[in-house]
């Protein structure tokens, strides 16, 4: 590892230990965390816990999630501190069509003129400003400024740019269109060569408010909301992964794998039996919530 990059996972270390403990609130969706690079062409330039991640290719660059309608400024910081330029930002990816991940995409697109490309299902909520998602209006689902969509992506869709790869999985659940990429990239510590797959999980949690079976007088939140997170579950227990992240940080670890980077270098991301046991653990939360709601399911 280059002397300058461990002097500065050092420092950034010791800012996370005078860090108070409540870190994992809502404060953490605001809180800048330098941006750093995870793999060869992948960097991180989200908060301490929503996500954003920058993709480069020769072409121009790929953004997933814009995040809080406050948050292009901070994204933009940290692209632009690890020297890529703002506008060569190209397409705008997301993971989930809520304010917290799709608030800042009418930013972002005004400001690079991006391509903004949406999962069905996400893409009319996107453009009402969150009107249309099937919760809006309970606790959490609340309106961001609306974007436009520049094009519909379906299951197993790919978006390529500067021969860089992505695939979009449709996860829905948590939104009907939330959406789970997956690409190939090179991290600096294996041979010339190697490639390793990473996942970017846009969501799988069932939110309390979500109603996920019939009962009379007591519909499902939409039709086949069950039948969606169960295809979910079995989409993301088939995808090969070895660099786990998602679209929130303690999704994945983000804070601990971050610290490990002075000693690990990129292979701290590296954690392949982490996303199966997140996977697993993500599934059997669902599967309690679907009992506790009927339990003669």
């Amino acid at each position: 590892m280059p002397p300058c990059l461990r002097a500065y996972l050092t420092a950034l270390c010791l800012c996370f230990v005078c860090l108070p403990a409540k870190a994992q609130g809502h404060a953490d969706y605001t809180t800048p965390l330098p941006a750093f690079r995870i793999a060869d062409n992948l960097y991180y330039v989200g908060s301490r816990d929503l996500a954003a991640y920058l993709v480069t290719t020769p072409a121009g660059n790929i953004l997933i999630n814009a995040n809080l309608e406050s948050s292009p400024p901070l994204i933009r910081a940290s692209v632009e501190k690890l020297g890529f330029s703002w506008k060569d930002t190209k397409i705008l990816l997301n993971g989930q069509a809520h304010s917290d991940h799709m608030g800042g995409a009418a930013q972002v697109l005004r400001e690079t003129h991006a391509q903004n490309m949406v999962m069905d299902g996400d893409a009319d909520v996107v453009r009402s400003g969150g009107h249309k998602d099937f919760a809006f209006g309970t606790e959490g689902i609340v309106a961001f400024p609306a974007a436009r969509v520049d094009r519909v992506l379906h299951d197993g869709d790919t978006v390529v740019l500067g021969g860089v790869t992505l695939t979009a999985h449709r996860t829905a659940g948590h939104t009907r269109g939330c959406t789970t990429w997956t690409f190939r990239t090179h991290i600096a510590s294996d041979p010339a060569g190697r490639m390793r797959d990473v996942v970017i999980v846009g969501g799988w949690r069932a939110l309390t408010q979500y109603r996920l079976v019939d009962e009379p007088g007591q519909p499902a939140s939409y039709p086949g909301i069950k039948a969606d997170f169960d295809k979910t579950f079995a989409t993301l227990r088939a995808l090969p992964c070895d660099i786990f992240l998602g679209a929130h940080g303690v999704y994945f670890d983000l804070l601990p794998k971050l610290k490990r980077m002075s000693m690990e270098g990129e292979a701290a991301f590296v954690d392949p039996q982490g996303y199966i046991n997140a996977v697993k653990e993500a599934q059997v939360d669902f599967e309690n919530a679907v009992v506790a709601q009927n339990p003669k399911t």
